[in-house]
């Protein structure tokens, strides 16, 4: 959510981050609403400064007045009733305009809400402005010595690469037909070897954090509250990417009350970012680094026809998730941010991935963020078709690095107080990032098909070795 502060002292920045991000936001009518709002806060507390000074002061004329009705002859009586009601009116009337102040803001909260939650965060003025995903900037690029992307894979390795379809259909690592009978399109499972590789690639990058990076590992709920999609962003905007569970509805007509609909996320982000949520945190604690293993679920609504076969694009799928809860300060973040894309790349080097870091342009950073650096992995069996029909390979997208500021904290209402623990200073919005750690099967498309044996096998990365048993190749 955005300071309306903010918005208020320099709303062209706002317009400019909707044109620059091609979101829209009715920004003047916010403003309109907000200067509503903020004129009938104040008339309603002036009145109640009001009706506080006139009960102190009229209180014990009241009651003097009272007192002296109960003794007061007859020709009296009118004139002190008469002013008793003239002081118990006044009260009585600033209450009743008091009320009604409260029911013109209680109108017009709704729609002033719903418009701040669908403002989005407004791109750092470094990063590129773009349309989308084609106007992202190469950053830079990593090979292991043995294989040149510039170079095909025949080139490189001296035979022609099997797909990862192919490779997981020779050595019965997935089974996309009963995966498909289960569950319909965009569905697997993972059978022998490829299960345990699944597995393997998590716990690796799992222990990698924890035990070099100092990340404590954490397990979040995947089936959450709408509330906590809102905190963290992801909706109004990408809500007909997730999953409902429509429990609402499912309470009969007898029933005491009415269950609460939930949500399948489609990152172990949401359950992280909502730990804290409504909570003030000591300064002292801070930066929170937690790292998270989690089933994520994701519609992939408007998707259809595009990367349809094989493990890229699916519904289901698990992924090592890190998230960072650091101070509000714009060097600080933006140095958690180089950290995390550095923790990845080094997983990359260890399992000898050709990758490359991408700047995603305004037009392709999505709704929460401020900046967003995309890492791609090299998959042969991708890109366009060579003469013999063979894919010539190409980069896809297997890691995502945001920087937040304060947008999702806020939203969540999550903050921070200073002067150490138990400090008694001000409290202010905490700063938020995160990046996938390495999320699979997606993953197992680079490293099956960089990693393959011209005898059809697959050579296991020393890395991942701990984790297999100690077994150098699969097949």
């Amino acid at each position: 959510m955005i300071d309306l502060k903010a918005l208020r002292e320099n709303p062209q920045r706002f317009r400019d981050g909707c044109a620059k991000k091609r979101i829209p936001a009715d920004i003047d009518r916010l403003l309109t609403l907000d200067e509503q709002r903020r004129a009938l806060l104040a008339r309603a507390e002036s009145l109640r400064a009001e009706q506080n000074k006139m009960a102190k002061e009229c209180g014990p004329r009241i009651g003097q007045l009272k007192a002296s009705l109960k003794k007061a002859p007859p020709e009296q009586a009118g004139a002190i009733q008469k002013e008793l009601d003239d002081l118990t009116a006044r009260p009585a009337a600033l209450k009743g305009q008091i009320a009604d102040l409260e029911t013109q803001l209680a109108a017009l909260e709704p729609e002033l809400n719903t418009i701040l939650i669908q403002v989005p965060l407004p791109p750092d003025p470094d990063v590129p402005i773009g349309a989308g995903s084609d106007d992202n900037i190469e950053l830079r690029r990593w090979n292991p010595a043995w294989f040149d992307t510039a170079r095909s894979f025949r080139e490189n390795k001296g035979f022609t690469p099997k797909t990862h379809l192919e490779l997981v259909r020779d050595l019965h690592l997935a089974d996309f037909e009963r995966g498909v009978k289960l569950a319909g399109a965009r569905s697997y499972i993972l059978t022998g070897d490829g299960m345990r590789l699944h597995l393997a690639v998590q716990r690796f990058a799992l222990d990698f954090m924890v035990e070099k990076q100092g990340f404590s590992p954490t397990s979040v709920p995947v089936l959450v509250r709408e509330e906590a999609m809102l905190g963290t962003g992801f909706f109004p905007a990408g809500k007909e990417q997730a999953y409902l569970v429509d429990e609402s509805h499912r309470a009969g007509p007898d029933a005491a009350g009415k269950g609460q609909d939930l949500f399948l996320t489609g990152t172990g982000e949401v359950g992280l970012m909502g730990i804290h949520q409504g909570e003030i945190l000591d300064e002292a604690a801070l930066p929170l680094r937690y790292v998270t293993v989690s089933t994520c679920f994701r519609r992939e609504a408007g998707a259809a026809g595009k990367d349809t076969a094989g493990l890229y694009r699916i519904h289901q799928f698990d992924k090592v998730e890190q998230v960072v809860i650091c101070r509000a300060d714009e060097a600080e973040s933006r140095t958690w941010h180089q950290k995390m894309i550095g923790f990845v790349e080094e997983i990359l080097r260890a399992l000898e991935i050709p990758h490359r870091l991408l700047q995603c342009c305004t037009g392709d950073l999505g709704f929460k963020n401020a900046d967003m650096i995309d890492i791609e992995s090299w998959m042969p069996g991708r890109g366009e078709l060579d003469a013999e029909g063979r894919p010539r390979g190409a980069y896809g997208e297997t890691h995502s690095a945001s920087r937040l500021y304060d947008f999702q904290c806020r939203r969540l209402n999550m903050r921070y107080r200073s002067g150490g623990e138990g400090g008694k200073g001000d409290t202010t919005f905490c700063h938020s990032l995160n990046n996938t750690v390495l999320a699979s099967p997606r993953f197992l498309i680079p490293l099956l098909e960089m990693h393959q044996n011209k005898d059809g096998s697959v050579t296991v990365p020393a890395a991942l070795r701990p984790y297999m048993g100690g077994r150098d190749r699969i097949g």
